[in-house]
C-alpha cells in the first residue's frame, strides 16, 4: 500500500506485486531497488514508494508489459492472461497456467508471431516439448498443451496468422486402470489414519468428487440425505443422494463440528490444499502409489461394477457423458473379476426359465455326448 498526495490530499493507492530487493553496497551502506514485478526482465521503479513519480513508473512499466512486444509472441501471451477467456477459470487452474506460460515466455517469448505461419514452426515447438519431457514427459506435455490452447484462442480472435500446434501428439500416455483402491487398500488406510482423514477418504469414495471441490464443501451443502455441490473446474452442479455409511459418518462429524466446512484439519480448522496434501502424505501406508485422486476413478469403476449406467455415473460424478465413457474405457475401469461375474450373472437372469436358456442347455449336452461316444 503507498500513500502520495494529489492537491493537498492524501490518496492511498494499491499496487500489486512489486518486488522488493536489497542490497548491501561495498562501503556498507544497505539500499532498497523496487521493481515492478518478480523474474527476470522487470523495469526498476523510479522514485521513493508513495511519490508521483513511483506510481508513474510502475503503471508505465505494466502498460508496456501488457500492450509491448508487438508483434512477438509475448504479446498474445500477456493478451491471453487479461482475457476474460483466461479469468474465468478456476484459481487453481490459473496458477498452474501461469507457471507453463513463464516456461513458454522464457523460451519463445520473442517469438515474431508471423513466423507462426511457416511451417518449420510446429518443428520447433516439438523439438523444445521433446527436451523439457527429458525430466518429465507429463509436464512436457502440459506446457505444450497450454501453448497450444493460447495460440488456439489467438488464432480464432485473427491475432495470429496459424496456430501451429493444432492437434499437438504427446509424449506421455496416462493409464489409471490398476490404479484402483481395492477392499484391503481401504481397509488399511482405515486402521492407521486419524478420523479426519478417513472422513475425506470416505467423503470422496461415496461421491467421486474432485479434491478441491471436497476441501471447500461446506455443512450447509449437506441437509441430510443429499450433498449439492458446483464443480469448481467444470462449473456443473451435481445433486448425490447420501448413501447409508457415509450418512453416518457425517452425522457424527456435524455434531462435532468446529466450523464451516465439512473436512477440517485435527484443529479444526478448514484445510488448504498443500496442507491437506502434506497431511495425507503424512500417512505411513505402502499402497502401491495409490492417490487421493485416485479415489475419484475407484468411486467411478465401484459403481460400474454395481451396474450402474454411464448416465447413472455421470450424475454423481458431474462428468459429460462422453467423458464418463471415455474414462470408463480407457482409464479408470479396471478389467476386474467382479466385472465378469456381474456380467454373466446379468446375463443369467436374464436368460433364466427363456426357450433361449432351454436351448442352450439341450444343445450343450447334444455336443457333450457326441464328445464322450467318439
Amino acid at each position: 500500500m503507498t500513500v502520495h498526495s494529489t492537491n493537498g490530499k492524501q490518496v492511498r493507492v494499491k499496487l500489486k506485486g512489486i518486488n522488493k530487493v536489497r542490497k548491501r553496497l561495498a562501503n556498507g551502506t544497505v539500499v532498497t531497488h523496487y521493481y515492478a514485478w518478480r523474474g527476470k526482465g522487470a523495469p526498476k521503479l523510479e522514485g521513493v514508494p508513495g511519490s508521483p513519480e513511483f506510481i508513474a513508473s510502475y503503471e508505465a512499466a505494466h502498460r508496456q508489459r501488457y500492450t509491448g512486444h508487438d508483434g512477438t509472441l509475448q504479446a498474445i501471451l500477456n493478451a491471453y492472461q487479461h482475457s476474460p477467456y483466461f479469468k474465468e477459470k478456476a484459481p487453481r487452474t490459473q496458477i498452474d497456467y501461469i507457471k507453463h506460460i513463464r516456461r513458454i515466455e522464457t523460451e519463445f517469448g520473442t517469438f515474431p508471431i508471423v513466423a507462426l505461419s511457416d511451417r518449420r514452426a510446429r518443428g520447433e515447438f516439438l523439438r523444445w516439448r521433446d527436451r523439457l519431457a527429458t525430466a518429465s514427459r507429463r509436464q512436457a506435455d502440459y506446457t505444450l498443451s497450454v501453448l497450444a490452447l493460447i495460440l488456439a484462442w489467438a488464432f480464432d480472435r485473427g491475432d495470429a496468422p496459424a496456430n501451429p500446434l493444432e492437434r499437438p501428439s504427446k509424449t506421455y500416455r496416462a493409464t489409471r486402470v490398476d490404479r484402483i483402491w481395492n477392499e484391503d487398500d481401504l481397509e488399511a488406510f482405515r486402521k492407521v489414519a486419524p478420523a479426519h482423514l478417513c472422513l475425506a477418504l470416505e467423503l470422496a469414495l461415496w461421491t467421486g468428487q474432485r479434491q478441491g471441490d471436497l476441501l471447500r464443501l461446506t455443512w450447509a451443502a449437506y441437509d441430510g440425505q443429499r450433498i449439492r455441490l458446483r464443480q469448481s473446474k467444470t462449473g456443473r452442479r451435481v445433486s448425490i443422494p447420501v448413501a447409508q455409511p457415509l450418512r453416518a459418518l457425517l452425522e457424527v462429524a456435524k455434531a462435532q463440528r468446529k466450523g464451516l466446512t465439512i473436512l477440517t484439519n485435527s484443529r479444526g480448522a478448514p484445510w488448504t490444499s498443500d496442507g491437506f496434501r502434506t497431511s495425507w502424505g503424512k500417512v505411513k501406508l505402502d499402497l502401491g502409489g495409490l492417490t487421493f485422486h485416485d479415489l475419484r476413478g475407484t468411486a467411478v469403476t465401484r459403481l460400474a461394477q454395481a451396474g450402474c449406467s454411464i448416465p447413472e455415473i455421470a450424475s454423481i460424478t458431474g462428468h459429460a457423458l462422453k467423458e464418463a465413457e471415455s474414462i470408463l474405457d480407457s482409464h479408470y475401469l479396471s478389467r476386474d473379476s467382479g466385472l465378469a461375474d456381474l456380467a454373466i450373472s446379468k446375463l443369467e437372469k436374464h436368460a433364466s426359465g427363456t426357450s433361449f436358456a432351454n436351448q442352450t442347455a439341450n444343445h450343450a449336452l447334444r455336443v457333450c455326448g457326441r464328445s464322450d461316444e467318439s
